[in-house]
């Protein structure tokens, strides 16, 4: 199954590390919390999850599969049972403040993972949980060369030959999924199909052993068979009888985000919140479209703004030209340390994720010590869409949007985060979890927080004073496309909004193209709470206030930067008792 907690051994490899202890009763606390953190994570969440161990850095983990038949989750749930009780019976009185919040975010975690697994039942429901997570589980042996290609394919092999019984487990375990669901699945399986049938065997081209290499054409040519099985099934059995509900309901949604973010708002209040922000971006974008060309109406010069994106072809390289000029404004502004000099490596989106993101940063798990490259990954048009089609796609990296996704997936955002946590000494705890508020609510922080702080100035990121402009535009924009993924979310799956009510209110109220509101709405179904990135940038846009007003003259935007990533992924409510020193409301 798919893991939101990744974890470590922590004690045998002497990963854990902790603030001074102030007393004797304090230091055996905290080793009672470690020792039963490192039983926890080596019982239940490796031993359930052996991919996510691959993507940390743990390669003694190479070699499994996870369980996804019907046994395998009845006996993660009573695991997870079991530390519950154990986690619950801890006393935090004894523990320092950083520890008490490890403590908190583990308990929240484990509830998080039993609300997925009892509640929402993705695995019972969602048809791309096998053919994507099997898929994955293969390209994190492939994506880096952390050891060399013939014990990586040995390894691959290994998993392979567990791979078409995860597709039999399917059969067994699918009740009455959502329709959009299973056309989901069935959307990304002939590009998983494409990625065994070429990106696979291309990867291990290099393997020298001929039998290693005569097997593993025995073992890949069966999952590319079962993944075909899989495929007819899915169209010819299982989609007519796709029926399902995808919402999960305003309990379940409010349980979530208190498990997954530590947020306990109720949901008429952050739907005003919501549109709040989506209104005051509108009236924004609205104001500033008019200084752009009088002459037009916002809709007019949005259509213009989506007109002025790279060709496909060149979309890659536009998005590394971004780099040297955001490195350069960071440093030269102090808006945050960053780490290390090396950069990300700009590629395409690998195959299963296609339907769902045009975006995103995958970068080596904070424990692994052999293959250290970070890819920016993105998701470019079909080959064979028509040239309408390719143009309504596109819109989404126009002059504007390229700079806000830089800056949202590598400078500040996602790459520098990542490079704080490899580098910085914190708990494995706050290294291997991280909630959604913080770390992509940060990244979107970042989108506004660079244009305030002057990026988009003429003869900085932009030629001009109209393309200023237009990168504001792109800056909103996106902002637009979070607020509407803010409402969506909660109106999709606590009230009556349809898929296209959904589409039509990225259209119209989010300044989207229909192919990219296609796209969101799809992942709405399916990523709920997918609020967290407006939620968690007015989190963090309120805590730099609060401390601003606090500090006053003495205040650091680079303090304030520096010290909010040395609280690796804690939800806000955990960083801003550590900035502030006070339970303050979030919101």
């Amino acid at each position: 199954m798919k893991r939101k907690f990744a974890a470590v051994l922590l004690t045998c490899f002497g990963l854990m590390t902790t603030t001074p202890a102030i007393n004797p009763e304090a230091a055996d606390a905290g080793a009672r919390f470690r020792a039963l953190a490192d039983h926890y994570f080596s019982d239940v969440v490796f031993h359930f999850g052996p991919t996510g161990a691959t993507q940390l850095g743990f390669h003694q983990y190479d070699t499994k599969l996870e369980d996804y038949s019907r046994a395998g989750v009845e006996a993660e749930i009573a695991a997870l049972r079991g530390y519950e009780g154990k986690f619950d019976a801890f006393p935090s009185d004894g523990l320092d403040e950083s520890t008490q919040g490890d403590l908190a975010i583990i308990r929240d975690n484990i509830r998080g993972n039993l609300l997925e697994l009892e509640t929402i039942r993705g695995w019972e429901k969602n048809p791309d949980t096998y053919s994507g997570g099997i898929t994955n589980s293969a390209f994190v042996l492939m994506e880096r060369d952390f050891a060399p290609v013939d014990e990586r394919l040995r390894s691959l092999i290994a998993r392979e030959k567990q791979m078409p019984a995860v597709l039999t487990a399917a059969r067994q375990n699918l009740k009455n999924p959502p329709r959009i669901y299973t056309e989901i699945a069935l959307e990304q399986l002939p590009d998983i199909i494409g990625f065994f049938q070429h990106d696979v065997p291309d990867a291990f081209k290099g393997a020298k052993v001929p039998a290693a290499i005569a097997e593993f054409h025995k073992t890949n040519a069966a999952v590319i068979a079962a993944l075909e099985s899989y495929q007819g099934w899915l169209k010819n059995d299982l989609l007519p009888k796709s029926n399902g509900e995808f919402r999960i309901g305003a309990e379940t949604f409010g349980k979530k985000l208190l498990y997954d973010e530590m947020v306990d708002t109720p949901l008429d209040r952050l739907l005003q919140i919501g549109y709040d922000d989506l209104h005051k971006n509108q009236a924004e974008f609205n104001r500033l479209a008019k200084d752009v060309d009088p002459g037009k109406t916002p809709k007019e010069v949005l259509a213009e703004l989506a007109g002025l994106h790279p060709p496909p072809d060149q979309l890659l390289q536009t998005f590394h030209n971004t780099f040297n000029s955001l490195i350069a404004f960071i440093q030269a502004k102090k808006i945050i340390t960053i780490p290390s000099t090396v950069e990300p490596t700009l590629e395409e989106t690998p195959p299963f994720m296609r339907a769902t993101t045009q975006a995103s940063m995958d970068t080596p798990g904070p424990y692994e010590r052999h293959s250290s490259t970070a890819y920016f990954n993105v998701t470019l048009p079909e080959k064979d869409w028509p040239a309408a089609k390719v143009a309504d796609y596109m819109a989404a990296f126009n002059v504007g949007t390229v700079i806000s996704t830089s800056v949202h997936e590598a400078y500040p955002g996602h790459y520098v985060q990542f490079l704080w946590v490899n580098h910085t000494p914190m708990s494995a705890v706050r290294k291997l979890t991280g909630s959604s508020t913080n770390i992509e609510g940060w990244a979107h922080y970042c989108e506004q927080m660079m244009l305030d702080e002057g990026y988009n100035r003429p003869g900085v990121g932009a030629k001009d004073e109209r393309e200023s402009r237009l990168i504001r535009l792109g800056q909103l924009q996106d902002a637009l496309l979070r607020d509407a993924r803010f409402v969506v979310g909660i109106r999709m799956h606590t009230q009556d909004l349809t898929l296209e009510q959904a589409q039509d209110f990225f259209v119209n109220e989010g300044y989207q193209s229909r192919a990219i509101a296609e796209v969101e709405t799809k992942r709405g179904t399916s990523d709920p709470t997918y609020l967290y990135y407006t939620l968690g940038k007015l989190e963090i846009m309120k805590l730099r206030s609060d401390l601003q007003r606090k500090e006053g003259a003495s205040f650091s935007l680079e303090k304030f930067h520096d010290d909010f990533m040395r609280q690796g992924g804690a939800p806000i409510r955990i960083v801003r008792k550590a900035l502030l020193g006070d339970d303050s409301p979030t919101l």
